[in-house]
Order: structure tokens, then C-alpha cells, then sequence
């Protein structure tokens, strides 16, 4: 599931998770345009295990097919889907 913006933000207790997360794909603000990195995934070397998709905090790796993409609007470039990725398809390029 590719992330969206959501129109909707808890503004009461009830409206808050029992959970210790929303649902994937919950975000409520785009990047605010801090990040000096960002991730590039090499569709060669990807084979799809979902690997950086399970261990990314910030829920912006998707499916795309057999493959995976991000969602650039929302990905801040921790790094932790390279650091994950066992096959080293993903690199970490400076932001343009």
C-alpha cells in the first residue's frame, strides 16, 4: 500500500490507538524538506523481500510490482532501509 495523506488527525483521547502505531500508511504531513540524503533502490539488484518495507519507520516503501519504490514526499533518510537491505540494493545519494 502506497502512503497518502489522510485528512483526518486524533484530536481527542477517543480518537487515539489502543496500539502502539496507526495502521500502515497513516501520515499526516509531507517532508519538510530537511533531508540531505535520500535512498535509490537499483532494480537490478532488488528481488523484492520487503526486508526495508517491514523496517522502515516511516512507512514510505511500497510494492510496486515484484519490486519496491518510495514515497519521496514523506521519506526523511535515516538510511535504515540501506542498512537493512542484505543485498546492497539500496544506496544513499545526496539530495538535489
Amino acid at each position: 500500500m502506497k502512503p497518502y495523506l489522510r485528512d483526518f488527525i486524533p484530536v481527542s483521547f477517543a480518537d487515539i490507538p489502543e496500539a502502539t502505531a496507526y495502521e500502515a500508511g497513516y501520515l499526516v504531513t509531507k517532508n519538510a524538506g530537511w533531508r540531505n540524503v535520500r535512498p535509490v533502490i537499483d532494480a537490478q539488484k532488488c528481488v523484492g523481500c520487503l526486508n526495508c518495507y517491514l523496517y522502515c519507520p516511516d512507512g514510505v516503501i511500497y510494492r510496486d510490482g515484484s519490486k519496491v519504490a518510495i514515497d519521496y514526499d514523506f521519506c526523511k533518510g535515516c538510511g535504515i532501509c540501506r542498512n537493512i537491505c542484505k543485498l546492497n540494493a539500496i544506496t544513499m545519494e545526496a539530495e538535489k
